[in-house]
């Protein structure tokens, strides 16, 4: 029986749901002028023990610390309190009025091809903001995404990381795991169902999501193909965009390398025009892909400015209106500080070209703590053979595609500050990473180092990253520095 009020401020109003992890209520904040309503999920640990409530209170503290961040994008609840009382852990987050997903497809219907796209393309802009902060939602499904009244916007809920939380178990050794897979079966992958989630996982339950709202079935309603174990859901949706079907039975492959990567490659796909509107003095750029790739300017929120791969260099010329991407970059640079952006890429030495061409630079909106790498104006020289590695305005991070020859070393330099945090991980056959600093002291030599790696730099200056193979081998390099 709960009491009358929580914390001596929440009056409950009714409740909202419950589950095996906890029960969410309506509630009114007695202690606002306007009473305002909030949601309050009473949280409860799967285990009970004095040993687990400790390691459970430290892990629920970092989780509501993280959904505090995440609050900061508009399609996310605000956590406005967490608190613990009589054993039980309390979450306090933003009323969203509106209809979820569910509740709109029982009431109205299927919807029509349009309105899922459009959808999508919100929804995924909100995941790329969570990918962004190495977070994974683990429960995607149209229960869990909320239609706002207001704008009609997608707002995306309950998200699975403090649900683990709470399925915290500690076995004989001491180590904590899980004891639950966190999600909905039907809208979670296999992967994910064995509890090693991965950003692709998201997307299989947004592309189950999209499909639900198009043919009405729910994921154990969709039959399969016998040999290839595709969902065969075509034949109930009707009149279907190619473009979208092609997108969701993309997203909804089996293996997660058969998918799409992340939110924003997914997006590109579903909507390759991209908009460029944080001002409303910018209209839809429409883009051809010419060789070389380059940089692509991509949706611009809250005068944060984003890059994207696959545009072409140097001149994108937008068929609607007759001027090239960069003029518009430069007219709106007074807003967005795109003259930066045009600066960093118009500077770019010779050497820059082969890498532009095998440089994917990574969508990761800058923290408020964040110190992106950014090099403008006049490069420092360069170690032989090597080329600079800069991260674009409103980035923090790159993923770099290449080629290594046998004992012919590939080196890039970037540019950092002491006691910026750096993290890496290498993929490749017998390959080996080298981090020299800005004094010439190895800082890290790793070999085949398909894990991550992080560490706190030491000075400020350039910092050389050399990949080396004995017998050869492509790579893939993820970095971030924050």
């Amino acid at each position: 029986m709960l009491p009358t009020l929580l914390n001596n401020r929440y009056r409950i109003v009714r409740t909202l749901g419950s589950g095996g992890f906890g029960t969410t209520y309506l509630a009114e904040d007695t202690q606002m002028p306007s009473g305002r309503c909030c949601v309050v999920k009473q949280l409860k640990p799967l285990k009970q023990s004095a040993h687990l409530y400790e390691f459970v209170q430290e892990r629920f503290q970092r989780e509501a610390a993280t959904l505090e961040e995440l609050g900061q994008h508009d399609q996310i609840p605000q956590l406005h309190a967490y608190f613990t009382e009589n054993y039980e852990f309390y979450l306090v987050q933003e009323w969203i009025e509106g209809q979820t997903l569910l509740q709109k497809m029982q009431s109205q219907g299927l919807l029509k091809s349009e309105a899922v796209q459009s959808i999508l393309v919100d929804l995924l802009s909100v995941l790329d903001y969570v990918h962004s902060r190495r977070m994974i939602h683990r429960d995607i499904k149209p229960s869990n995404i909320i239609l706002r009244q207001h704008d009609g916007k997608p707002v995306l809920i309950d998200f699975g990381a403090v649900k683990e939380t709470m399925g915290t178990v500690i076995n004989m050794n001491g180590d904590s795991s899980s004891s639950v897979a966190i999600g909905t079966p039907g809208f979670m992958s296999s992967e994910q169902a064995a509890g090693r989630p991965v950003y692709a996982s998201d997307l299989y339950s947004v592309g189950l999501t999209a499909i639900y709202l198009l043919t009405g079935k729910l994921p154990h309603e969709i039959p399969i193909h016998p040999e290839t174990g595709d969902l065969l859901w075509h034949e109930n949706a009707s009149a279907i965009d190619s473009v979208l079907k092609d997108v969701l039975d993309r997203a909804v492959q089996s293996h997660p390398r058969d998918r799409y990567p992340n939110a924003q490659t997914m997006l590109l796909a579903l909507d390759p025009a991209t908009v460029l509107d944080s001002v409303g003095l910018m209209e839809t750029i429409l883009a051809e892909t010419i060789a070389p790739p380059s940089y692509k300017v991509s949706q611009i929120k809250e005068n944060q400015v984003k890059l994207a791969d696959t545009i072409p260099f140097p001149v994108v010329v937008d068929k609607a209106a007759g001027m090239s991407l960069w003029q518009k970059v430069l007219l709106g640079s007074s807003f967005l500080g795109a003259s930066v952006l045009v600066g960093l890429v118009l500077s770019s030495p010779p050497q820059q070209a082969e890498l532009a061409a095998e440089t994917t630079v990574r969508q990761s909106t800058v923290a408020s703590t964040a110190q992106p790498v950014t090099t403008v104006g006049i490069p420092r020289p360069l170690p032989p053979q090597a080329q600079r590695l800069s991260f674009g305005l409103g980035s923090t991070g790159a993923i770099v595609r290449g080629k290594v020859l046998p004992d012919q070393p590939k080196r890039y330099v970037i540019s950092c500050k002491r006691s910026q945090q750096i993290t890496s991980k290498l993929s490749g056959d017998n390959v080996s990473l080298t981090i020299t600093t800005p004094t010439k002291k190895i800082l890290a030599t790793l070999v085949n180092p398909s894990s991550q790696w992080q560490a706190l730099l030491p000075e400020d200056g350039d910092y050389l990253i050399e990949i080396s193979s004995k017998t050869g081998s492509a790579y893939v390099l993820s970095l971030e520095v924050l």
